[in-house]
């Protein structure tokens, strides 16, 4: 199986190279790399300034400039483009550094055939699960990540993962080629955030099944982009907007029956989340965004367009 490692950058080729030093120690070799640069022509030629052609095992790895910024679901859509003949896609975000078992242990699970996208176990730097995958609680319009905050040394149960999961975590998911047949590109109007929960709802919708891969370890050094880890009185405006509004942007298009109370639910957890922290500059991004959602705005914010 030939694997397509897709990567979206963003002015950010430090977290790039660590990710392919990363993947030069994968012990599956057939696959390629694929990385689309959001950030202009500049980054794009800071970019290629420090790729490879090749990694060591002879992969080959390229960059492709995208026409203006699309946003990560946007990316991952040149990506797919500029692979079409890949089997599977692997998708991963430029602060990830998979470990060198992952992407071979991520298409033994695929090659099974009984699911058609793959989730990984992603780790943070201090040893914590960030997710073995993902809830969505659509009455909340809430993405819940299982096992976030337990040790890596706590084996989860794979089945139990893959009857509870309905979405799989961005960072490091891989789709098969019956998946992209299936169900199409991810939503580029979301810009950022929730594009996978919605691309995995509609895929399962549609018939497909997602499967997770115990053992396929993927370190996560997050928010290096957005700085959506920040302290949360420090959170910029950007990934708290889009996270609102795309919330309810996912409900309105899987669960239109849902959105009143899921919006209700929404705002309601926007003030215990931020207010009770007081965050309140935090809030009124959030509220704007959830409000600009309800509105069914899409598309890049007005701010971000040079």
């Amino acid at each position: 199986m030939h694997v397509a490692v897709s990567i979206v950058g963003f002015r950010n080729p430090d977290d790039i190279v660590g990710c392919l030093a990363a993947l030069d120690r994968s012990t599956y070799a057939d696959f390629e790399v694929i990385i689309c640069e959001n950030g202009g022509a500049e980054a794009f030629e800071a970019l290629g300034r420090v790729l490879p052609d090749r990694l060591a095992g002879g992969q080959l790895v390229r960059a492709v400039l995208a026409p203006g910024n699309l946003g990560y679901a946007g990316g991952v859509n040149v990506c797919i483009k500029e692979t079409s003949g890949a089997d599977a896609w692997w998708v991963l975000n430029p602060d990830t550094q998979p470990d060198p078992a992952a992407m071979g242990l991520m298409v033994a699970r695929l090659s099974a055939g009984d699911c058609d996208a793959v989730g990984s176990t992603i780790y943070l730097p201090d040893g914590q699960v960030q997710s073995h995958g993902g809830r969505w609680r659509s009455w909340l319009a809430r993405a819940e990540s299982m096992g976030h905050g337990s040790p890596l040394s706590e084996i989860p149960e794979p089945a139990m993962i893959e009857r509870e999961q309905n979405y799989l975590n961005g960072a490091s998911m891989m789709m098969g080629r019956r998946f992209l047949d299936v169900v199409g590109p991810m939503r580029e109007e979301y810009f950022l955030y929730c594009e996978e929960v919605e691309w995995c709802l509609r895929g399962i919708q549609l018939g497909m099944r997602l499967g997770f891969a115990p053992g396929a370890l993927v370190l996560h050094h997050v928010g290096t982009t957005t700085g959506s880890y920040a302290d949360i009185r420090k959170r910029p405006k950007t990934p708290i907007y889009l996270n609102e509004r795309n919330k309810m942007l996912t409900t309105r298009d899987v669960f239109p029956g849902r959105l009143l109370v899921a919006a209700l639910g929404s705002f309601a957890l926007i003030f215990a989340r931020f207010g009770r922290r007081g965050a309140w500059r935090q809030v009124g991004y959030a509220v704007a965004g959830w409000a600009a959602g309800l509105a069914d705005r899409r598309g890049v914010p007005g701010w971000l367009v040079s």
